[in-house]
């Protein structure tokens, strides 16, 4: 022992164990994720607020007349917040309950598949992965969904049940080449899905414009061929609205991901490959496989959302088909703190801030403003103490605390005295 010396002193941030506290945020608890939606409304509230130009009118002579200035912002905050409750959830000026409830079917559409791929993004944060290539994913299992779509000619039921299934396998399969890079080489899956956004975009592309996709010579704007009728998910509520069935295979995921990650052994080993992977090696854990597995499941929960933007219209669709679905996922999987009743309540949240856009144009509020909660959403939960300084009543979470001050867990110090 002579010689040599042991460092006690408590470890500094720059010291801090990343994969904890990357692992803490993407497992956030649910009240963190209801104070980052507070003041992500706070922030957009005032941002509503200070560009009304009645508003910024009345602030000329605000200490005059200060009564006008509170009156318009009031006026201002209640057309806004009444078109997002008209556009995402009922339009109290319909003349009819089918018109009142379109907005209700809207949200839910724009939020079934932002559902499904938030799953798959969760999945991978519980199984200590980042999967930040789920617009790839996506893009690929649409294509191959849409070329099953195409190009193959079977009975009703059973064209839609295989180009659904050719969508699943392509996500999947787009994923597991960054999980078996992952597991083979050490390529961080981080860099690798974001660079295979850009490769699937670019054969998507090409499919678009070749027989493969389009059906006629090289050289045409990148679009598919409408798909068969037999390959594209009946309406849900009847013609007057565009919610398919497609949202019922999105729910069923919300099940599915549940038992997987909360009943299944295979589960269990993917929580315990993310809270350790070294001592899930130590109980024989094959961590290898299982970042691999982890990567195509996530692709599969991925091509659920594909399968609904590639199959869920009747018309042909191009290269744009994501609808920024695969990076608006890693939100929702964040907001849902990777679990599955939390990804299917920030889901809806999204899909009704989409659903509202239109609604929130007809009172003069930039849609951008919704953009903006989205992105101050992530800030906040990214964040965990400048939320816990804002709402003191925040719990801090433990193991960031001791990772930050290098206190020793409850155990230790017990037997350290």
């Amino acid at each position: 022992m002579s010689g040599q010396q042991i460092d006690t002193a408590p470890r500094t941030r720059r010291e801090i164990d990343w994969r904890a506290v990357m692992h803490d945020i993407a497992a956030g608890s649910v009240v963190r994720s209801i104070a980052a939606v507070i003041l992500s409304l706070a922030v957009a509230a005032v941002l509503i607020v200070f560009t009304n130009e009645e508003v910024i009118s009345t602030m000329g002579y605000f200490f005059s007349r200060p009564g006008d200035f509170f009156a318009a912002a009031g006026e201002t905050l209640g057309a806004a917040f009444g078109a997002l409750f008209r556009g995402a959830i009922y339009n109290t000026n319909a003349s009819d309950f089918a018109g009142g409830i379109k907005p209700l079917t809207e949200s839910l559409r724009f939020a079934g598949p932002l559902v499904a791929a938030g799953l798959g993004i969760a999945l991978t944060f519980r199984a200590g992965l980042f999967n930040i290539g789920g617009r790839g994913q996506m893009l690929i299992g649409a294509g191959c969904a849409a070329w099953a779509a195409t190009m193959l000619h079977l009975p009703p039921v059973i064209h839609l049940l295989v180009a659904t299934l050719f969508g699943l396998l392509g996500a999947g399969l787009w994923a597991g080449i960054a999980g078996l890079l992952k597991a083979r080489t050490g390529a961080h899956e981080v860099i690798v899905t974001i660079m295979m956004n850009y490769v699937a975009l670019g054969l998507l592309t090409f499919a678009m414009k070749s027989p493969i996709l389009n059906g006629t010579a090289t050289g045409n704007a990148a679009t598919t061929l409408p798909p068969d009728p037999n390959a594209v998910f009946p309406r849900l509520l009847g013609s007057d609205f565009d919610l398919r069935w497609s949202f019922v295979l999105c729910m069923l995921a919300v099940v599915v991901y549940w038992w997987l990650m909360e009943r299944s052994s295979l589960g269990f080993r993917l929580r315990m490959v993310g809270l350790n992977p070294d001592a899930a090696r130590t109980a024989g854990v094959n961590v290898t496989r299982l970042i691999t597995v982890a990567m195509v499941l996530s692709g599969l929960f991925v091509g659920i959302a594909a399968v609904n933007q590639a199959l869920g219209r009747d018309g042909n669709f191009g290269p744009s088909i994501d609808s920024g679905i695969g990076f608006t996922a890693i939100t929702v999987a964040l907001l849902g703190g990777s679990r599955a009743v939390g990804v299917l309540f920030a889901g809806l949240l999204f899909g009704a801030l989409q659903a509202a856009r239109p609604a929130m144009q007809v009172v003069d509020v930039s849609p951008e403003i919704l953009g903006v909660v989205q992105g101050l959403i992530v800030l906040f939960i990214a964040a965990p103490p400048l939320v816990k300084a804002i709402f003191r009543f925040l719990p801090e979470p433990r193991e960031v605390t001791d990772i930050v001050t290098g206190a020793k867990p409850e155990l230790e110090r017990k037997e350290g005295a």
